[in-house]
């Protein structure tokens, strides 16, 4: 992404926000994995999405006067010869000011003076930071830190939620943004297209896992979107696997629930294909209920409908499909073979936060997740694809990745 896509960010949530308050994001830092090792840095994704310089320790700084009057400031790591000699080169002022647009580029040790200046001077009346957690359990990041600080030493100061704010931003996805998807999607065909290449009765799924990964390296792209759910036969009944230890036999299902990132983006795709190339009767009829559940909802997605619509639209119409085959007597049978929503948001996030009560609208892009598990035939399968709301209806970004039943069984036999 370019500058301008990281100042449109910023100008989008600045006028969200009330004036005379200050924003602080935090970009993160890389969490001990052991002992003297630390885990690879991955920056915070609202920091990256308003900022886009991903260098741990990082922290922005917006001060909002109103009228549209803003003082922007980023504070990065120092350059430090002997930790870049053995962890790589840092960003310069002028690189970080090329990738953000920020035109104060400051060393991070000087933020807390710079923050307690304006804090004493009364300049503003909030702080906003963000706040988001999916669970009480997860350690305190920097911004919580940084509020119990605010409200020792500056009670008069209103802390503020950023989260929800870009949270909103994020939902409606910029040009280029479908454009780093659509490149996604391209790799992403080609990691399970080589997997489909590759199969045969014996193989380990982490020899499936291997042949995703090379393709996406091959590509530029050395580490998935996400960690890769790539399965076989009775391990497709474990929603989030991630073993890889199973092997393939004659008549399995190869499940694999993968995706690229390009330009920050990540897609989400699943596909599901014969280890032999060639589906099972009972397979097929299983297959052919889930795609015709997929194809209904590219049919019939547009702009106007309650995103909790959308779940409960597919599992209708999905247990029409198993009634008729006599899978199912009553709509309270679904449960027994639909065991996940899907229809969650992807962007820079696989599982995008969005804001909340959504109806559809042109620029969102979720996934269309239909899965079927049937222990009782020992089949379980998903597929799902990447949707795009279009101002008339919507486009399915993955559907070049073979998902038909005809289609893999044709691409796997030109093997």
């Amino acid at each position: 992404m370019k500058q301008d896509f990281f100042i449109e960010n910023r100008k989008g949530l600045y006028r969200k926000i009330s004036e005379r308050s200050l924003v602080i994001m935090f970009s993160g830092h890389a969490p001990v994995r052991t002992n003297d090792e630390n885990y690879p840095f991955f920056a915070d994704r609202n920091y990256t999405y308003l900022v886009g310089v991903e260098q741990e320790d990082s922290v922005f700084m917006a001060e909002v006067f109103g009228n549209g009057e803003v003082e922007e400031s980023l504070y990065i790591l120092p350059s430090d010869l002997l930790l870049e000699r053995w962890n790589g080169k840092r960003f310069t002022k002028e690189e970080a000011e090329e990738k953000s647009g920020i035109k104060n580029i400051f060393v991070n040790t000087g933020f807390m003076k710079r923050l307690e200046e304006k804090l004493i001077a009364m300049e503003f009346d909030c702080v906003y930071m963000d706040f988001g957690k999916l669970s009480p359990k997860e350690e305190d990041r920097e911004s919580y830190r940084l509020a119990r600080w605010i409200r020792k030493h500056y009670p008069y100061v209103h802390i503020k939620n950023l989260n929800v704010l870009v949270r909103e931003l994020r939902t409606y996805k910029k040009p280029e943004e479908i454009q780093a998807i659509r490149m996604a999607e391209q790799v992403t065909k080609e990691g399970i297209e080589a997997m489909m290449r590759a199969s045969k009765p014996g193989m380990y799924e982490y020899q499936y896992k291997a042949e995703f990964d090379y393709a996406l390296a091959q590509r530029g792209i050395l580490t998935p979107g996400f960690p890769s759910i790539i399965s076989a036969g009775k391990n497709n009944f474990c929603i989030h696997y991630y073993s890889y230890r199973g092997q393939a036999a004659e008549g399995d299902l190869i499940l694999n629930d993968v995706g690229s990132g390009w330009d920050l983006e990540i897609n989400d795709v699943s596909r599901a294909f014969p280890c032999s190339g060639k589906f099972t009767e009972k397979q097929r009829l299983l297959y052919e209920c889930a795609y015709r559940t997929s194809e209904h909802m590219f049919d019939i997605l547009k702009p106007g409908i309650p995103m909790k619509d959308v779940d409960l639209t597919a599992r209708k119409y999905n247990y029409e499909q198993l009634k008729e085959i006599g899978l199912c007597k009553s709509y309270d049978d679904i449960g027994t073979y639909m065991w996940h929503g899907g229809a969650h948001h992807i962007g820079l996030d696989v599982h995008d936060p969005v804001g909340y009560n959504l109806v559809t609208a042109p620029g969102m892009v979720f996934c269309v997740d239909i899965g079927i598990y049937c222990e009782e035939w020992g089949i379980g399968f998903r597929i799902e694809d990447n949707c795009l709301i279009t101002e008339n209806g919507c486009e399915n970004l993955s559907s070049m990745i073979p998902r038909k039943a005809e289609d893999i069984e044709a691409f796997m036999g030109a093997r």
